[in-house]
């Protein structure tokens, strides 16, 4: 084991290194180590950490966003971007993109701290190479002593062979690297380990470190992230483990992980290859069981490892990290090293903590809201609307019955052969309490007796119990609800949202009641319109959306009745909100003269603000945009297919007209050449009978004689032969 080089904790020798460059600060791993670095001490690890100091890092680290530096004499941070146009992170003093290996150079050379990260982008570890070995080149001119740190994975443990091939569980520590065996698709990371640990022989003027990091987790990201986000979609009813899930991941808090660099820089140790894991032994099952537990619905579901290449969220390297099986210990770190632990005994132990600052770190907030209002205003439209902008649960009353009569009679129901292997396939958390099958069947006893005496209506002390039940669901309390026309009345409201724990010492209007903060909504909206208005309303809708509901004259006229008279009482549900301080937003759906309700729903979206939900992914982002740009060209194509269609149909009629103008035409010239034949015969007849015989005799006549006028000739010739004159 090595040993920590002895630092004597001067201001002199704190103050020696103080830049440090980080690669691609705008990634997960490297992002976080950079804050928790700006808002350390140069030095502060050579220091025992009291558990007042502890405390109130924890606080401080809770409450501060961005790490502001607060202190004097921390770390100065440098480093590298992804992309080119990525913005600097507020904890960075500079950052570069998209600059030569001879410009990167001149700044890693200004730098006391070299950290190149290589556990989330594979290709850095080529740079990583570069870097440590274009840096030992310029030993010579260092004018004081530089560190460099890699920082790998376990992953180029993950096919080494057990220490003891006797007992499986003997853990490896740093002292066994030289026998460690990478998994095939890290190849690029132990070559780079290899080469970084092949320099800084000459400590005094460049130290050289690799730390083999366990699968990150924690902040706002990690190796659980998929998880974590289907669990709290709620998009599969169990959470899926690949393969068996007994093998063991080890793993560290990023933040930890972080705590293990500063103390690096500040110790110098001699031991160069570092492990750095929590001291938890947890499988892949106890991760996934504890997630589904706390966000989601406390289930998974063994699948087979194939099925973990259809993920669509999970790259191979994603998935060669949670299919791993390796045991490992930190021996080093743990005995030698002043960290403020964050997660130290491991995830499943910390989960509390780790999810609310996941949730803060992402702005996973629930939305609560309540939407009253008459029959026919437009609630459920406008729920549904919402529900989908922002992601919440439609909570309508009739499908909760419905929800918790189905639920307890798959508990009495006897199970099948098949269902009992089917769900084996399901785990459920050991301790557990089975359900009470008399209990349940007691319970679905009392709610049908109590619906026949109703009229198929359910009494108040089953609809709270049930409503209560769904409000404070996993579902409900990650994202949040959208309740759609319920409570209806004050006292509905009282029960569902008050305290059950703390009994009410007096029960006076005016004072308010301790309610569950858990459940109570944060946004309550009243829809209104007149009476005349939801009447003309409900007769314009179609018969066949009317038939079978409550829409009918009857029902809605006697619906609306006790609606107005409900809320015309001195003890209505909006009293209720008004008392715990919660006022009603008011709006008028008549006066707005949408029959879409687009309007309101657009009021109503800029009172609650932006959704606190899961962004689009990069994925969800290029496909909207495929899709944007599909409708687009659909769009621009069916305007030049509808313009081709007009002018081939102007064209179309054009010639029509054209070829009926040409019929007519032809029409008329065959009427006029019959109407010139039948005026032409009486003429014909005239000139056959009086003047063809006189011409043609002047005409030989004119032929015999020869005359030197024969027009003149003929024209005599004609006037003294005429027919008429003789």
């Amino acid at each position: 084991m090595g040993e920590v080089e002895e630092v004597t904790p001067t201001m002199e020798k704190v103050l020696r290194i103080q830049r440090v460059f980080i690669n691609l600060l705008d990634s997960y791993s490297s992002g976080n180590i950079g804050k928790f670095l700006s808002n350390c001490v140069v030095g502060a690890a050579l220091e025992e950490v009291t558990e007042e100091e502890e405390e109130e890092d924890e606080s401080k680290s809770a409450t501060t966003d961005g790490f502001s530096r607060l202190k004097e004499g921390t770390f100065q941070i440098v480093g590298t971007l992804s992309k080119p146009e990525g913005v600097r992170p507020n904890f960075a003093m500079e950052t570069y993109s998209s600059i030569s290996r001879e410009d990167l150079l001149m700044r890693l050379l200004e730098c006391d701290v070299i950290i190149y990260n290589i556990t989330e982008v594979a290709q850095q570890a080529e740079e990583a190479i570069w870097a440590v070995s274009a840096l030992n080149e310029e030993v010579s001119h260092f004018e004081k002593r530089k560190v460099f740190i890699l920082v790998s994975t376990v992953m180029t443990w993950a096919r080494s062979k057990p220490l003891d091939p006797d007992d499986s569980e003997v853990p490896f520590t740093e002292e066994d690297y030289r026998r460690r065996k990478h998994h095939p698709n890290f190849l690029d990371h132990i070559n780079a380990e290899k080469m970084v640990l092949k320099f800084g022989k000459n400590a005094k003027k460049f130290a050289t470190y690799v730390v083999a990091a366990g699968l990150q987790y924690g902040a706002e990201g990690g190796i659980l992230h998929h998880f974590f986000k289907m669990a709290w979609a709620g998009e599969v009813p169990a959470l899926p483990v690949f393969g068996d899930g007994t093998n063991v991941i080890p793993a560290i808090h990023v933040l930890d992980l972080a705590g293990v660099i500063q103390n690096i820089i500040d110790h110098v140790p001699k031991l160069r290859y570092l492990v750095t894991v929590d001291e938890s032994v947890h499988t892949l099952e106890d991760l996934v069981k504890c997630i589904s537990k706390n966000t989601g619905t406390g289930k998974i579901q063994r699948l087979p490892k194939e099925n973990a290449f259809l993920a669509k969220d999970l790259t191979q390297e994603c998935l060669d990290q949670l299919l791993v099986n390796l045991r490992m210990e930190a021996l080093f770190v743990k005995e030698n090293f002043n960290i403020r632990w964050v997660a130290q005994t491991g995830f499943v132990e910390n989960i509390s903590n780790i999810l609310k600052e996941y949730k803060q770190s992402r702005g996973l907030l629930p939305i609560k809201i309540c939407i009253l209002g008459p029959p026919a205003v437009g609630k459920s439209s406008i729920t549904e609307a919402l529900s989908k902008h922002y992601k919440l649960h439609h909570i309508k009353v009739k499908d909760v019955i419905s929800e918790a009569i189905a639920k307890l009679e798959a508990i009495v129901t006897p199970k099948e052969e098949g269902q009992e292997e089917k769900e084996g396939e399901e785990e459920e958390e050991e301790e557990e309490e089975e359900e009470n099958v008399e209990e349940a069947q007691e319970l679905l006893d009392g709610i049908k007796e109590n619906m026949e005496q109703n009229a198929g209506r359910l009494e108040d002390q089953y609809l709270i119990r049930f409503v209560k039940e769904k409000l404070k669901s996993m579902p409900c309390r990650n994202q949040g609800y959208i309740l759609d026309g319920f409570p209806k009345t004050y006292d509905q409201a009282k029960d569902l949202f008050n305290q059950e724990e703390e009994e009410e010492e007096e029960d006076v209007r005016g004072k308010i009641f301790p309610f569950d903060k858990l459940i109570i909504p944060e946004l309550v909206c009243v829809l209104d319109a007149s009476d005349e208005f939801l009447k003309e309303r409900v007769m314009n809708l179609p018969e066949s959306v009317v038939a079978g509901t409550h829409y009918s004259q009857d029902r809605f006229l006697r619906a609306l009745g006790n609606y107005r008279e409900l809320n015309t009482e001195d003890e209505s549900v909006l009293n209720y909100f008004d008392e715990i301080e919660i006022h009603p937003i008011h709006i008028d759906v008549g006066k707005l003269e949408d029959p879409q309700n687009r309007l309101a729903i657009k009021q109503l979206i800029k009172e609650i603000g932006e959704p606190r939900n899961y962004g689009l992914t990069a994925e969800e982002k290029a496909e909207e945009e495929r899709k944007a740009a599909e409708e687009r060209l659909a769009r621009e194509a069916a305007e030049e297919a509808e313009r081709e269609h007009q002018e081939a149909m102007e064209m179309a009629e054009k010639m029509a007209r054209w070829e009926e103008w040409n019929k007519r035409l032809e029409e008329v010239k065959r009427e006029e050449r019959e109407l010139l034949e039948a005026q032409s015969i009486p003429l014909r007849n005239y000139l056959m009978t009086h003047v063809m015989p006189t011409l043609m005799q002047g005409l030989n006549e004119c032929c015999k004689v020869r005359p030197d006028d024969p027009v003149d000739f003929l024209a005599e010739y004609l006037f003294k032969n005429n027919p008429e004159l003789q």
